[in-house]
């Protein structure tokens, strides 16, 4: 492990905008390397003063175009961006495949953005515990603004609700399925609701259908439902106020303590299901059929002999 001056010097230089220094923090990070734990606890200092912006929908609604328009607008203002791009995880290599990056030219040739692509790592929920300690650490190099992008996998992918600051979920005319979907579980999370695509028909039918299925939702405030198109810009700059405004409320009403509290909380709840699957690969075959023995003969529930797998292995 390197000295903790190496340490120190590394983000020191990272604060001052040396991408070299950047993007091996974030790969030590991404590694969960042995360096990982020293790197944490320098950042501490430095962090919560980033807005964490996720965007997330069905696939198809044009979440990388979008987000580069969003980025261009943040540029425009002159607040520093990083991107963090969750693309669906190679069966090969296990790692990102980078379509993300091949849409998103214009922002990631800009010195003020910089952005890293992570493999989903094949969570349902749309995020790997990579992907908060990568936002620790872009936070930690002072970027204004944060932009998470999920894969968009539907219902499924609400993490991003326990992670990003403000929650844009996207859609698109012609996804009615996605809209489906999103009504059982996306629209529960959503701070900004997009149709994107704008010109295309069919455009104030899916906003009409967002509305009426948001009718249904009894939580408030209920969120706007926007138009925006990412290739001509309509609505760009009304998202990006609507997001800043929702962002400084949230920041007012819980501070930068609490929004890095539920942060952290995921990445208990992730590391807690990591020691149920290793305690389930490490019981020896006799002890597992005998705890589902006793479930299906009714001698115990499913919530006891998993008390007892636990505690053999956590104690």
């Amino acid at each position: 492990m390197p000295p903790a001056a190496d340490i120190a010097d590394l983000i020191a230089r990272m604060r001052q905008g040396e991408r070299l220094a950047t993007s091996r923090i974030v790969t030590e990070l991404e590694r969960a390397s042995a360096t990982m734990p020293a790197i944490v606890a320098a950042l501490a200092p430095y962090l919560g003063h980033a807005l964490v912006v996720g965007f997330t929908g069905p696939p198809g609604g044009g979440k990388s175009t979008l987000v580069n328009a969003y980025v261009a607008e943040l540029r425009r203002a002159r607040k520093t961006v990083a991107i963090v791009a969750v693309d669906p995880t190679s069966p090969v290599s296990g790692g990102a495949i980078l379509g993300d990056r091949i849409r998103m030219t214009e922002a990631t040739s800009d010195e003020g953005v910089f952005m890293r692509s992570l493999a989903s790592g094949g969570h349902l929920g749309g995020l790997s515990p990579a992907a908060v300690r990568i936002i620790d650490a872009f936070d930690g190099a002072g970027r204004d603004v944060i932009v998470l992008e999920t894969v968009g996998t539907g219902q499924n992918e609400i993490d991003v609700a326990e992670v990003a600051d403000v929650r844009v979920v996207l859609s698109a005319p012609g996804l009615g399925d996605g809209i489906q979907a999103m009504k059982s579980g996306l629209l529960e999370i959503a701070d900004v609701l997009v149709v994107n695509k704008a010109d295309r028909p069919g455009a104030n039918e899916t906003v009409y259908e967002l509305k009426s299925a948001l009718s249904l939702r009894t939580a408030e405030p209920k969120p706007d439902v926007l138009l925006t198109s990412a290739i001509d810009g309509t609505g760009v700059q009304a998202l990006a106020d609507e997001i800043a405004r929702i962002g400084k409320d949230k920041h007012n009403r819980h501070g930068a303590d609490d929004r890095r509290r539920a942060r952290a909380r995921f990445l208990l709840k992730r590391a807690a299901a990591q020691l149920v699957d290793d305690a389930l690969r490490d019981t020896p075959a006799a002890t597992l059929r005998s705890l589902t023995d006793d479930i299906l003969s009714g001698h115990a529930s499913a919530r006891d002999a998993a008390r007892a797998l636990l505690g053999q292995k956590i104690g």
